[in-house]
């Protein structure tokens, strides 16, 4: 199995936005050959994207970008200045800053000092994790109602957001399992607008990227040795097959539910390279990274099915209460996908964020989708993110 570096790329499917991207009947056809943007300029197409997805004009994108850039780079050492008070931070669109809680005034000249602004709250983010833990066991002993669809941390609200399908409020498991989760800390409860969670594996229907048995999911990043994706889309052993039908390769690892992701190593002639390929919607753009984006940074994603949209970072290490049974750790976003999109890549910039896990909604009315975060998937399997 060997094609030219245009001929899609290795087949490591992943952009410095998103996932595969292809659609229509039978197998997909080559790419374009890869497009490099100058290092530290963002592709126009993203910019473009940006636009599209959020709302902004060229100029605010761009100014959007460089902002996250510098919030993803002062965030370590504003967290490390905020020591035991910090509180968690997160991305002020409005401001272009870096915001971080803390519990302690004392420390908020610090955390100015490390470059980002400091909000005085009463939790700090160690407190809120504990809670959020409490409530994660209990739904380990007993599953959470299906009208919950998921919880996590929001440092913003300095509090722990449960999160309940629409109109789900007046049931009564749902209401017992809301009094177990006050008892576990500050609690905060909010209505979603959209249904409950699902993943976004489909069926075998055509186009790209990867198929496992009977199912079309998209690749993640490219690791040496093969590349990441969902958990769901195939069990430890299963065989997985490239968009032209040849073997390429075998799920090593594979996790789900509790977590959602998976490592596929690739053999049969396949290599990977640090890219995500945009099938001629969008010129291909490198992976230079994996730093994590803060809440309310941009964020765009790509896969199989509905190549690439935006939005932003919502929520982060959140428990999402699938079908299947709860995934932890889990950052939530208000960007589309529909099935198939499962296992595509999420990047903010040029760093890759994750693995397109599940959601609600769709590309045509709107949704939000969840990732397994891929720096928690090198470390789980021990790979090395190929970058450029």
């Amino acid at each position: 199995m060997r094609r030219r570096i245009g001929m899609r790329v290795g087949l490591s499917a992943l952009l410095a936005l998103g996932a595969l991207t292809a659609t229509g009947s039978g197998l997909a056809s080559a790419s374009p050959a890869p497009v490099e943007p100058r290092a530290g300029a963002p592709a126009q197409e993203l910019v473009d994207a940006m636009e599209r997805d959020l709302g902004l004009t060229e100029g605010q994108a761009r100014k959007r970008l460089r902002q996250e850039a510098a919030a993803m780079e002062a965030a370590p050492g504003a967290e490390r200045a905020a020591g035991a008070a910090f509180a968690g931070s997160w991305f002020d669109a409005r401001t272009g800053e870096l915001v971080v809680g803390v519990t302690a005034p004392g420390r908020a000249g610090a955390v100015r000092a490390a470059g980002a602004r400091a909000r005085v709250v009463e939790h700090s983010a160690k407190e809120l994790d504990a809670a959020k833990e409490r409530i994660d066991a209990r739904a380990e002993r007993e599953a959470a109602p299906e009208g919950v669809s998921g919880w996590y941390v929001d440092p913003r609200a300095n509090s722990v957001v449960v999160e309940l399908v629409e109109g789900a409020g007046e049931d009564a498991a749902v209401r017992g399992f809301l009094a177990a989760a006050r008892k576990a800390g500050p609690v905060e409860v909010r209505e979603s607008t959209g249904g409950a969670p699902r993943t976004f594996a489909a069926g075998v229907v055509g186009g790209d990227p990867y198929y496992t048995g009977n199912a079309r999911c998209s690749i993640g990043f490219s690791v040496h040795g093969g590349f990441v994706t969902a958990g769901h889309c195939g069990p430890a052993g299963a065989s997985v097959r490239g968009w032209d039908g040849s073997q390429m390769g075998t799920f090593q690892g594979s996790s789900f539910p509790g977590n959602d992701y998976a490592f596929v190593r690739t053999g049969h002639g396949w290599w990977t390279v640090p890219v995500v390929l945009g099938w001629g919607t969008v010129p291909d753009v490198l992976v230079r990274g994996s730093a994590e984006a803060p809440v309310g940074a941009s964020i765009c994603r790509s896969g199989s099915t509905t190549r690439w949209h935006c939005g932003r970072v919502l929520a982060k290490n959140e428990t999402v209460n699938y079908s299947q049974g709860a995934v932890h750790q889990m950052t939530k976003t208000s960007v589309c996908a529909e099935p198939g999109d499962s296992g595509g890549s999420f990047v903010s910039g040029d760093q890759a964020q994750g693995v397109t896990s599940g959601g609600w909604g769709n590309c045509s009315g709107g949704g939000e989708t969840w990732f397994q975060p891929v720096n928690e998937i090198l470390s789980v399997y021990g790979l090395t993110l190929h970058t450029a």
